[in-house]
C-alpha cells in the first residue's frame, strides 16, 4: 500500500482552467545548496469537465523520441482545444535528463524500477512517489513514452499490461489499436526482455485502474524522427478517442500488428567483452541457426571472433546499439506474431 503524503510540491494549480507551466519542487539539500530544490518541469491545461490525460517521457533520461513529442504538444495545444484535462511531463527523472543518462547522476535511481516509490526516500524514489500518490489517482489515463536510449534500438512499438477484468483488457486492446503503433504489444511477463515487472509505471498504473500505454520509439540516444511522428500522432488520436480533444486535427489510425515477446531463451548475450558487430537488423526476420553476430576480443587481435547465433526463430525485437559490449550484455531480444 502506498503511504504517507509526498514532499514534492507545486504552484500549479491542477483544478483551474487555462495553460499553466511551472515545476515541481523536490527538495534536495546539499552541500552547495541545503534549502535547494530539483526542478521538474510540469504543464497543465485544462478546459471545463473531461477525463484527464497523463502524458510522461524522460523516465529515463537518455530516451528522447518522447520527450520532443511532448514538447511539441505542450507548446501547441490550447485550452480551447480541449474539454478535460491534460497534464504534461516531458522530463520526468529531471536529473538523468539533464545528464543524458538512464539513471540519475544524483541517486543511481532508475525511475522505472523505482515504482511505487517513497515519500521519504532517495529523489529518484520520491519522483515514482509523487507520480503514484498525486498524478496517476487524478488520471483517466497515461501514457509513458520510452525508446531503447543509450544501450538498445528498438522496434517502434506500444505495450500494455493485461486488464484485470476482460472488459478492462478490451479497453486497453482498442486503446492499442488506437494509438497506433506498427507493432503492439501485451505484456504478461514480470517485466519482459528489460524486467522491472510491479517496479514499472505502468504496473502502479495497472493496480490504481488507470488504463495505460507505454511505447518505445527508436533507440541509441538519438532521435529517430519516426518516432516522435508516432508519438505525437498516436496521443493526438488517443486524446481524440475518449473525448478530451474530438477536433484536433492528426493522421488517421494505421493498423498495428500484435506480437509477443520470444522468451528469455531466446535472447541473445554476450558471454565475452569485446566489439560486437551485429548480423540482423531491428524488425528482421530470423532463423534458428542464423548468424546473429561476431564478437571481437579486442585484447587479442588474432584471434577469431566469437559466432553467436540465434537459439530460436522470430522478429527481432531490438538489438545493443553500442559496438563496445561487455560480459553480461543483452545483444538482442525477439517476438513473435500472437492472437488477441
Amino acid at each position: 500500500m502506498i503511504a504517507s503524503q509526498s514532499r514534492i510540491w507545486t504552484p500549479l494549480d491542477f483544478e483551474r482552467d487555462g495553460k499553466f507551466v511551472d515545476y515541481l519542487r523536490l527538495p534536495h539539500s546539499t552541500d552547495r545548496s541545503a534549502y535547494g530544490c530539483i526542478q521538474i518541469p510540469i504543464v497543465c491545461i485544462k478546459n471545463a469537465i473531461g477525463p484527464t490525460a497523463l502524458l510522461i517521457a524522460g523516465n529515463h533520461g537518455d530516451e528522447y523520441e518522447g520527450q520532443i513529442a511532448l514538447m511539441n504538444l505542450a507548446r501547441r495545444l490550447t485550452p480551447r482545444e480541449i474539454s478535460g484535462r491534460v497534464i504534461v511531463l516531458p522530463s520526468a527523472n529531471f536529473p538523468a535528463v539533464k545528464a543524458a543518462r538512464r539513471v540519475s547522476p544524483v541517486d543511481a535511481g532508475n525511475l522505472n524500477r523505482s515504482f511505487p516509490g517513497s515519500a521519504t526516500g532517495t529523489p529518484t524514489e520520491m519522483i515514482a512517489h509523487y507520480i503514484s500518490t498525486v498524478l496517476l489517482p487524478m488520471s483517466d489515463i497515461a501514457i509513458d513514452l520510452h525508446s531503447g536510449g543509450l544501450s538498445l534500438d528498438y522496434v517502434r512499438c506500444a505495450i500494455i499490461r493485461p486488464g484485470r477484468t476482460s472488459e478492462e483488457h478490451q479497453e486497453l486492446l482498442e486503446l492499442l489499436r488506437v494509438f497506433g503503433a506498427p507493432i503492439s504489444f501485451v505484456d504478461s511477463s514480470q517485466g519482459g526482455g528489460g524486467g522491472g515487472g510491479a517496479t514499472t509505471l505502468n504496473a502502479v498504473a495497472r493496480s490504481l485502474g488507470v488504463p495505460t500505454i507505454t511505447t518505445e520509439l527508436g533507440g541509441g540516444a538519438t532521435v529517430s524522427p519516426a518516432g516522435v511522428q508516432l508519438a505525437e500522432h498516436g496521443i493526438t488520436r488517443v486524446l481524440k478517442h475518449i473525448g478530451i480533444a474530438p477536433n484536433l486535427a492528426g493522421e488517421e489510425r494505421a493498423g498495428t500488428e500484435f506480437m509477443d515477446y520470444a522468451g528469455r531463451d531466446s535472447s541473445i548475450y554476450a558471454d565475452a567483452d569485446g566489439i560486437f558487430e551485429p548480423a540482423a537488423l531491428v524488425g528482421q526476420e530470423v532463423f534458428e541457426g542464423d548468424l546473429a553476430g561476431r564478437l571481437y576480443y579486442i585484447d587479442d587481435p588474432t584471434r577469431e571472433p566469437m559466432e553467436l547465433r540465434f537459439r530460436k526463430s522470430g522478429r527481432v525485437e531490438c538489438r545493443r546499439f553500442p559496438s563496445l559490449t561487455a560480459r553480461g550484455d543483452c545483444l538482442y531480444t525477439l517476438m513473435l506474431p500472437t492472437v488477441v
